[in-house]
């Protein structure tokens, strides 16, 4: 791209130099590998749906660092409102069931390396020493994370997979995925750009929702009644942060009255949508107490399946290899 087109001329007005880099974009490659790192390791502990909940403290590590590295300075109102979000998380967290230690650390963990990361990069966009439009950085930084994932790659995942793993997968399939990661880099940088490493974490709002009421209807993941009241303490607390109290009262006058005016113009089709979602709302609600055929979920039944099956698939290429 920077050879064929101008989408990253803004790197000629940079003043990069060594001290630069190693300060400014060394550091957002090694946080956004440990991330990954820390984020996958979590799913051999923990469901989809806790670590979801666990996810939503993001905002609060982001807010804090943002404090720490004087990207953004501390307002009691916000830190208020992140409180109320924590306190739903740690709610939230003492109803789960499958508690296990090393992978609320490793999420914790996780979590605090993202903020850091993203942190980074709005300074990296937003800050007067380096000001880079959004391509140029990720220009800069992508080759370094790249090494990183590719040091730990090769050092712990590739000795344990063989080729056979990975023609089962197809190259198509890899391509894919690493053209989605780009287009997901490209987009994040942006949006940062735009608005804030908060606002970013607080539009995953949505998504988090969702994978939680997905994991509980796929796997059958249990929710228990504590884990959901603090859940909605933090999905509220962040809401709120993001849109405010008067936004919100806003909000709700116009839908009380398009809601109205709905009714009015078609009340069949008005009384029809409230049927409907009550019996989705029943659904999702009370759906976790009939009994399921699905196969369940199991953190670390999974994690020994896979690390059976790659020493299986290990035996048999040594066992290939002696033939």
């Amino acid at each position: 791209m920077a050879r064929w087109t101008t989408m990253l001329d803004g790197r000629k007005t940079v003043k990069m130099t060594g001290r630069v880099y190693l300060r400014a974009v060394v550091p957002i490659g090694i946080f956004f590998s440990l991330s990954l790192i820390c984020g996958n390791l979590t799913y051999l502990y923990l469901s989809v749906a806790f670590i979801q909940m666990l996810k939503a403290t993001t905002p609060v590590a982001v807010l804090i660092s943002g404090w720490a590295l004087g990207v953004s300075q501390p307002n009691l109102k916000q830190f208020l409102n992140v409180s109320a979000i924590v306190v739903g998380v740690i709610i939230a967290s003492m109803g789960e069931i499958h508690f296990v230690v090393i992978g609320v650390a490793y999420q914790i963990a996780g979590v605090i390396f993202e903020a850091l990361r993203l942190t980074m990069v709005q300074r990296l966009l937003s800050s007067a020493d380096f000001k880079m439009d959004p391509l140029v950085s990720l220009y800069y930084f992508a080759p370094i994370c790249a090494v990183m994932n590719g040091v730990v790659a090769l050092i712990w995942e590739v000795p344990k997979v063989s080729m056979v793993e990975v023609y089962n997968v197809g190259f198509f399939t890899f391509f894919l995925n690493g053209l989605c990661a780009f287009m997901l880099n490209v987009s994040v940088v942006f949006l940062i750009g735009k608005t804030s490493a908060v606002v970013l974490t607080l539009c995953g709002v949505l998504k988090d929702i969702m994978l939680v009421v997905a994991s509980m209807m796929i796997w059958g993941t249990q929710v228990t009644a504590l884990q959901f009241f603090g859940y909605s303490i933090a999905l509220g607390g962040m809401v709120y942060y993001k849109l405010g109290f008067e936004a919100l009262k806003g909000y709700a006058g116009e839908a009380g009255r398009q809601w109205a005016e709905f009714g009015a113009r078609k009340p069949i089709l008005r009384k029809l949508s409230i049927i409907v979602m009550a019996v989705l709302f029943i659904f999702v609600v009370f759906g976790g107490l009939a009994p399921t055929y699905a196969p369940e979920y199991d953190p670390s039944k999974l994690a020994s399946e896979v690390t059976n099956h790659f020493k299986g698939n290990a035996a048999a290429a040594a066992a290939a290899g002696a033939e």
